[in-house]
């Protein structure tokens, strides 16, 4: 009688077992993809519809680029998600129109560039990122947090005026501009979010800015301050036409200016990797950091060719998957589906472009106020004890914040100077590199101790054991100490305990 030998049990699939790769029922992922698009719709519009009405687009034009920016959003998220060889993280992350490039895409277009200019550079720009994409990691030293931190904040900063330009009206020929009416329309939209956001609704309060921006135009829509009129002027449903607006010129100043962008783009993706591995409990290593980069620039290059811009993965998200517990990819590749299905809907472009200018300006305000405060969270964490970092932050936003305060400030000099030092990120961004690099690279010169009236002076630390010393009624007066009864006590140099 010849006995059986169980079966040795094979090694389980790593990939069917970590919680990224867990396959969801599709209405399930669909829901919980629905619940991505809103969290991050009112981000992925924001960027065409500043950059399409500094470019003069009103009406179809500005829904079309509205639609190609999701559209594109949503290819990028699945490439992302999805994955194919070399390219995608396989993680749970949504791309979209990169905030961080509005700055430079309006100094192209104040340049006199256009639209062919802004996607001549994403696409030239784009192309280097995916080149240098695999081998970020090791200039990534170069974009710590006292760079990364100075970048974000001046993102949010130089984007205010565009804020309080839309509070105004929009646009500084029409009569109404500045109309009481417009600002109290700001002001309505600004206080809805606040009212949202201190409901005990997480998800109401999550979807504030979007719902805060839908109650505003309705608002605005009962008192005669929204016109839908052109909503139905057009096709309801239509492919993204390629190179819509014109085919893509290639200025020098241009892309090395949204090369800076570019890179910024690649810090914060890499962030983004690293933050939702850590929320999902996916391995993280430089092989799956560099795919990911490297779909975040082919999405980037190939976006101009449907009207669309920078892609980068919306942090908000990767909060999103902590939130919900959901850490599925293929969850936000469902999103991903639902953006490029909403791309197909220019009628949904439209009605968003005929959302007032004022009820925009509530919401920007929030808006590019939090990715300010994004980068002053990220400053909070650099050490300013015994270094140059506080002048490398001072010197760094101050110079990124004249372009801001005084468009004008570089008008004398050259074509290739204005467009890349127009723009504040690219002006802090540039100076933040290499100011980090004079101070914190190249240490040699600097000094050991006390180095400049910027350095940051230490923190005072009282040791707990000093505190355990003293006794009710103990005073300090002159660098002395006395007990209640005014008798000096002594104290020893080299430690120990107080002797009274």
């Amino acid at each position: 009688m010849t006995r059986k030998t169980a079966p040795v049990p094979s090694a389980p699939n790593a990939e069917a077992t970590s919680p990224e790769h867990q396959k969801l029922p599709i209405p399930t992922a669909f829901a919980y993809g629905i619940q991505h698009v809103l969290t991050m719709y009112g981000g992925i519009i924001a960027p065409p519809l500043i950059v399409g009405s500094a470019a003069g687009l009103k009406g179809p034009d500005l829904a079309l680029l509205i639609t190609s920016c999701l559209f594109i959003g949503g290819l990028a998220t699945l490439l992302q998600t999805l994955g194919i060889k070399w390219f995608g993280s396989q993680l749970p992350l949504v791309q979209g129109t990169s905030f961080a490039s509005v700055a430079t895409l309006l100094a192209i277009i104040n340049g006199g560039g256009g639209l062919p200019a802004i996607f001549g550079a994403v696409m030239a720009a784009s192309l280097i990122g995916l080149i240098v994409a695999p081998f970020f990691a090791k200039v990534i030293h170069f974009f710590p947090p006292v760079v990364t931190g100075v970048v974000i904040t001046t993102i949010g900063l130089s984007l205010v005026p565009v804020a309080a330009n839309w509070s105004l009206g929009g646009n500084a020929k029409a009569p109404n501009y500045g109309d009481p009416a417009n600002i109290g329309l700001t002001a309505l939209t600004l206080v809805i979010i606040m009212l949202l956001s201190k409901l005990g609704s997480g998800m109401i309060s999550r979807l504030s800015i979007l719902l805060s921006i839908v109650i505003g135009t309705v608002i605005a829509a009962v008192v005669g301050k929204a016109d839908f009129s052109q909503v139905f002027n057009g096709p309801i449903f239509a492919f993204p036409q390629p190179f819509h607006f014109g085919l893509p010129t290639f200025e020098p100043a241009g892309i090395i200016s949204m090369v800076i962008v570019v890179l910024v783009i690649l810090t914060e993706t890499t962030a983004d990797i690293l933050a939702v591995g850590e929320v999902t409990g996916a391995k993280v290593d430089s092989k799956r950091i560099a795919n990911g980069l490297r779909a975040d620039m082919l999405s980037s290059a190939v976006s101009p060719v449907f009207n669309g811009f920078t892609q980068s993965a919306f942090a908000q998200n990767v909060g999103l998957v902590a939130v919900t517990g959901i850490k599925s990819r293929f969850a936000v590749a469902a999103g991903g589906v639902v953006l490029v299905l909403l791309g197909l809907l220019p009628v949904l472009g439209r009605v968003v472009a005929a959302v007032p200018m004022p009820v925009l300006g509530g919401a920007g305000i929030v808006l590019f106020g939090t990715v300010a405060a994004s980068g002053i969270r990220t400053l909070a964490k650099v050490d300013y004890k015994d270094s140059m970092n506080l002048i490398i932050v001072a010197t760094s936003i101050a110079f990124g914040l004249v372009p801001v305060v005084s468009p004008t400030f570089y008008s004398k000099f050259p074509t290739w100077v204005q467009v890349i030092f127009d723009s504040g990120i690219s002006s802090a961004a540039i100076m933040a590199v290499l100011l980090n690099i004079l101070f914190n690279v190249i240490k040699s010169g600097n000094p050991k101790s006390s180095p400049s009236v910027f350095a940051a002076a230490p923190t005072r630390l009282i040791p707990l054991v000093v505190l355990d010393a003293l006794e009710d009624g103990d005073r300090i007066e002159n660098g002395k100490i006395y007990d209640r009864d005014g008798n000096e006590v002594d104290i020893e140099a080299s430690g120990g305990s107080h002797d009274h």
